[in-house]
């Protein structure tokens, strides 16, 4: 009796050790106090998250269906790799008490010994193979030794110098190899980032990289910047690695106490990594409650082209999902993190962004990029297309492999880009039905959300506050987008032939309509809301535009209906002959800004002008014939309030207002640090005169003299001198001289910025013929004209 008894006992003893991790429901703690050989539990828990994912995995290959949840209590938690989440831990929940508790890196701690190097730089041996290019120190990020000097209010790269990388300077370099010269698109439409190999037998610096931006040019005479070199060592804050000597250099700011400051450097480019696929996708996944921070920059990395925009973008992040399904990433903090944030690659649905803090961060906050198999007959330069004759004419994506039905929600966004430019707070490529919606997006260098592509739409943008945005680059808005689709050709009286036999193949990529509605955008270097080349199928409503109105380029079927533009109005360039695009119930704070139109749309109409003269000049045209103007009786200007008073002109033209209170992140404690933006001033909207239109051997020409010129033709200023219109006798225009459209910008050698210069230069020429460089379908072409 007493052996049965004691088998019993063994036998249920055993039984349970079998099934302790068979329950449904499997609780896993981390914590500080822990070790890597505890088993997990609230009283023996896990030293590193690493460990509790590797006993999630082995709790999950022996129950698959256990739901895991990971409590990671308060501590700063180095990570020795990324985690790694694979379709086999579907159901993982990582939870940590709160992000102003629990911290995850990608840096160590260093140990270091300082001794001084000179007056004010210190120096200290460092772990041998240890590579790194960002330095915390008491949780501030430090300043990689640099040229020109680190300066918050010096507009580019917060320092820039035309001299960066001239002869004269790399001669002063001991060791240039390894140094990172960083510079602007020529055009500002974005960074290029480089690596120094070497010096050529002229004494110019031989570089590597220029992979980040995909419309090519050489990079930026002026706004220039060059780190990672010692001997730019030479103010407070700078440090330098020597690695061939394992050396770290440090001058410390005053704030600093060198001899018990927490160094810490890092070492990882990312932190988790959510990545199943198509057919076995990673389910039902979260993350939340923690602070992630300290990684590495990511400029150097492969990039790849996102079709025809003006993108190449490196296919990371420091949270990466790809092939996942209903996965979640809430209430967390994302600071000095080097490359991208947050990405959702290829196959992705229903991923949630909610309520977290993204600040500080090298590169995008989120981004949603499909992969381009997805996309039928894909061009990937601006210059490239395929031929209708050779085109897959099937509507809609090739197969599954792009983000669909996610959320970017209630977020706050600002400082993000700090050393990529080609950056947005949320970027979307190859992906449909995106909702974001209560987000707050500053302090940007680009565009606060961009749209690179029509494929597929169906995206949603509402109650957003954009502002402060393309502070470093050029030629961008708020709110950014291109629709370089199978329409879209790079020479226009080609697009004009091709979509007039199919009237309707944007819709072939631009399958669902998007809708931006209830969004507070203000640009100060650009436009509110800019739909660049072949944006199409857009409905944009219920908008306060702060200051640079609605830019409206080349695309078919946008609707703009019940928007404000504060001093501002609609910018409608080189629209098609029949676009189908309507602009009505809106109030404008000017006449429109158009450029190169073939057609006026479908429909502009009932829309409120500042006054007589703004609303005539689309009189002119047939348009606006019900409109009026008048004082637009605006609630409370001066604390953000455009809804208009009960007896405003622009209720008795169909307007409507809407909710004035409800833009940007909702969430309390991240609502009360946003920022929102500056108030406006209203400015006088009397329209100027402008440039005036000349004639030149019976062609008319006149000065660029706008932004929204420089837009509308391509060019990488606004200078030139534009031809509105040939005579096609004139022997300018003759054996393939000039055309309509054409803007010269240079003539006889010299540049020429306006017609007077042009002008002078043909008083000073003595020949028969002039050599002259134009601008021709966002293209330089040299040509030799007739003068006589």
């Amino acid at each position: 009796m007493k052996k049965t008894i004691l088998f019993a006992f063994f036998a249920a003893i055993l039984f349970s050790c079998a099934t302790t991790y068979q329950d449904k429901d499997v609780a896993l703690y981390v914590s500080k106090k822990g070790t890597s050989t505890n088993k997990g539990t609230q009283e023996k828990p896990f030293a590193s998250l690493n460990d509790a994912v590797k006993k999630a995995a082995e709790i999950k290959n022996k129950n698959k269906e256990a739901s895991i949840t990971i409590y990671v209590l308060p501590g700063s938690y180095e990570l020795k790799e990324a985690i790694q989440i694979p379709a086999s831990l579907s159901g993982l929940t990582i939870k940590g008490t709160n992000a102003d508790e629990v911290s995850i890196k990608g840096s160590v701690t260093l140990n270091p010994s300082w001794k001084k190097y000179n007056e004010n730089v210190y120096v200290t041996t460092v772990d041998e193979n240890l590579e790194f290019d960002q330095l915390v120190v008491d949780n501030k990020a430090q300043i990689l030794a640099r040229y020109p000097n680190y300066d918050e209010s010096a507009h580019y790269w917060q320092g820039y110098a035309a001299d960066a990388i001239a002869k004269e300077r790399l001669a002063t370099w001991k060791q240039p190899e390894g140094a990172f010269f960083h510079a602007l698109h020529r055009g500002k439409w974005g960074g290029y980032h480089y690596e120094i190999t070497g010096v050529d037998a002229n004494g110019e610096a031989i570089l590597k990289g220029g992979q980040q931006n995909n419309r090519g040019s050489s990079y930026h005479e002026e706004y220039q910047m060059v780190e990672n070199v010692f001997e730019e060592l030479d103010s407070p804050g700078e440090w330098y690695l020597n690695t061939s000597e394992n050396k770290l250099y440090y001058w410390p700011s005053k704030e600093v106490n060198i001899s018990n400051a927490i160094v810490e450097a890092s070492v990882l480019k990312d932190l988790i990594q959510v990545e199943g696929t198509l057919e076995n996708p990673v389910k039902n996944v979260s993350i939340s409650g923690i602070t992630f921070k300290n990684t590495q920059r990511t400029f150097m990395e492969e990039f790849e082209p996102l079709l025809r925009s003006d993108w190449t973008i490196y296919r990371g992040a420091v949270l990466f999902f790809e092939g996942t399904e209903n996965c979640s990433v809430t209430n967390s903090v994302f600071t000095n993190l080097g490359g991208n944030v947050i990405m959702a690659s290829k196959y992705n649905k229903g991923l949630v962004i909610k309520g977290n803090h993204i600040y500080n961060c090298g590169a995008s906050a989120v981004s949603f990029v499909g992969d381009a198999s997805a996309v039928r007959s894909p061009s990937f330069n601006y210059s490239k297309y395929v031929a209708v004759k050779d085109m897959d004419t099937v509507s809609g994506p090739k197969n599954e492999l792009y983000p669909r039905e996610c959320l970017v929600d209630n977020n706050l966004i600002y400082r993000i880009g700090r050393v990529e430019k080609q950056t947005a707070g949320v970027q979307i490529s190859m992906a449909m039905d995106i909702t974001v919606s209560y987000n707050s997006i500053y302090d940007v260098p680009r565009a606060g959300i961009n749209i690179g592509d029509g494929t597929w739409g169906g995206h949603i943008l509402e109650f957003n506050d954009v502002f402060n945005t393309v502070l470093e680059t050029s030629d961008h808005g708020s709110f950014n987008s291109w629709g370089r689709d199978r329409f879209w050709h790079p020479k226009r009286g080609k697009m004009d032939e091709i979509t007039t036999e199919i009237p309707d193949m944007y819709l072939w990529d631009a399958v669902k309509t998007t809708i931006i509605r209830n969004n507070r955008f203000r640009c100060d270097h650009g436009w509110d809301i800019d739909l660049d080349d072949g944006s199409s199928n857009y409905h944009i409503y219920n908008n306060l535009m702060l200051n640079s109105g609605l830019k409206l380029r080349e695309g078919f079927a946008r609707v703009a209906e019940n928007n404000i533009m504060v001093n501002n109005s609609l910018h409608p360039h080189v629209w098609f002959a029949n676009s189908r695009d309507v602009f009505k119930h809106n109030i404008v704070g000017n006449t429109y800004q158009d450029v190169g139109l073939l057609g006026w749309g479908k429909e502009l109409d009932y829309n409120l002008f500042p006054n007589e003269a703004a609303m005539m000049k689309p009189q002119i045209y047939g348009r606006d014939l019900h409109s009026a103007f008048g004082d637009p009786m605006f609630k409370d200007p001066k604390n953000l309030d455009f809804s208009v008073k009960e007896n405003s002109p622009a209720l008795k033209l169909g307007f409507k207002n809407f909710p004035m209170d409800q833009f940007g992140v909702q969430k309390e404690a991240l609502k009360k640090i946003a920022k929102t933006p500056e108030v406006p001033e209203i400015r006088d909207a009397s329209e100027s005169k402008g440039s005036p239109v000349v004639a030149w051997l019976r062609n008319n020409l006149k000065s660029v003299e706008s932004e929204q010129e420089q837009s509308a033709y391509g060019l990488n200023t606004p200078e030139g001198v534009i031809v509105l219109r040939i005579w096609k006798p004139s022997p300018a225009v003759q054996n393939g001289g000039i055309k309509q459209g054409d803007v010269i910008l240079k003539a006889g050698g010299k540049k020429v910025k306006t017609v007077e210069e042009f002008f002078k230069v043909n008083v000073e020429n003595t020949k028969d013929t002039l050599d002259i460089v134009v601008m021709r379908n966002q293209s330089e072409v040299p040509l030799t004209i007739k003068t006589k």
